[in-house]
């Protein structure tokens, strides 16, 4: 091809390119649905227990005795939890000593970095994470890892306990990132969670814990 041919061509692009420009148009969000505090919680909790993950609507200054309960049903020996957090600093309020356990798991803080705590974790029961909200239209919830409570918390030991805060579920994800500041702070990991780790075969048999967490339970503090 001659450069004048090619000049051709590439002169006719770029008026054809200036000629379909449209100009941008405002687009609306999508409807939705608003609901109450207590139906949100209703709606998030119905869609979570259709994947099989098991949620307890309890009083936020009481939810350490039901979590003492579970573990023991469970016969948990280790529950791994993040130090310096809201969460970490009431387990260790209202946690018995060693001697004084009752069949209660030991609990072990997640501290140093992964490559020297690799063994532990993978050998640890249970873990416990705090949660950024909730999404009550598509029954999620929101992780928001960093240094104190990484992902591997949520992923590696096969019961995953989370607790939400019944005025941080919201209607929709876009609203939780409107509300949120999202653009303004966004991790490099925001991970939202429906139920258990699950995955299926060609046969369609749907197997859980293959990924992750065979178990996730959330508490709902209201």
């Amino acid at each position: 091809m001659s450069n004048r041919s090619r000049d051709r061509i590439l002169s006719r692009l770029h008026s054809a390119g200036k000629q379909v420009s449209l100009p941008a148009t405002a687009t609306s969000g999508l409807p939705f649905e608003k609901l109450g505090r207590s139906e949100k919680i209703d709606k998030l909790k119905g869609f979570m227990e259709a994947v099989r993950t098991e949620v307890h609507v309890v009083e936020a200054q009481n939810w350490i005795e039901p979590l003492k309960s579970i573990l023991e049903k469970r016969e948990i020996k280790t529950l791994l939890y993040a130090p310096q957090t809201t969460i970490g600093d009431t387990l260790q309020q209202h946690w018995p000593a060693e001697n004084e356990n009752e069949g209660l798991p030991e609990l072990v803080t997640y501290e140093g970095q992964i490559e020297n705590f690799k063994d532990q974790l993978f050998h640890t029961d249970a873990a416990i994470t705090s949660t950024l909200g909730g999404i009550a239209e598509t029954g999620a919830i929101i992780l928001w890892p960093d240094k104190k409570e990484p992902r591997s918390m949520s992923l590696v030991p096969p019961v995953h306990i989370a607790v939400l805060d019944a005025d941080k579920i919201f209607n929709t994800l876009g609203e939780v990132m409107q509300a949120q500041n999202w653009p303004e702070k966004m991790p490099t990991n925001a991970v939202l969670i429906s139920g258990p780790s699950k995955t299926a075969d060609i046969e369609l048999i749907l197997a859980f814990g293959v990924h992750g967490p065979k178990e996730l339970i959330v508490f709902i503090l209201s």
